[in-house]
């Protein structure tokens, strides 16, 4: 069974530990599972959706809601992904966050005109 069939399945039939399993062995049925499956965190589709630095912000955002450690360090892999992370999960400056982000001129552009604005008011 494909981590698709598997989410396929719960969609129908509910969540179960067998195709929680399956549809982790993909990010984004990780992701998809927790958001319309479990409609919460759960740890397994939250290790897996952090595969990917996009998912792993995703997770935070939408479904735990708020930052930890382990989604900003799955997002900390890309610069695009760990500010992102900076301005709408943890909204606040962080060392770990702006060096990833510094790693690529246009979002060190971007973090440091956010901070400037949220120093400015």
């Amino acid at each position: 069974m494909s981590p698709q069939e598997a989410y396929k399945i719960a969609r129908k039939e509910g969540p179960s530990s067998i195709t929680r399993s399956i549809a982790c062995e993909n990010p984004y049925y990780a992701y998809l599972y927790a958001k319309n499956i479990d409609e919460g965190p759960h740890e397994k589709t939250r290790i897996f959706s952090c595969k990917d630095p996009y998912f792993a912000y995703y997770y935070a955002k939408n479904i735990d809601k708020y930052s930890r450690n382990d989604t900003r360090e799955a997002v900390c892999k890309s610069s695009r992904w760990a500010y992102a992370y900076a301005v709408e999960v943890d909204k606040c400056f962080r060392v770990d966050t702006y060096s990833v982000a510094s790693k690529d001129p246009d979002y060190l552009y971007e973090y440091n005109r956010w901070l400037f604005c949220r120093f400015e008011k």
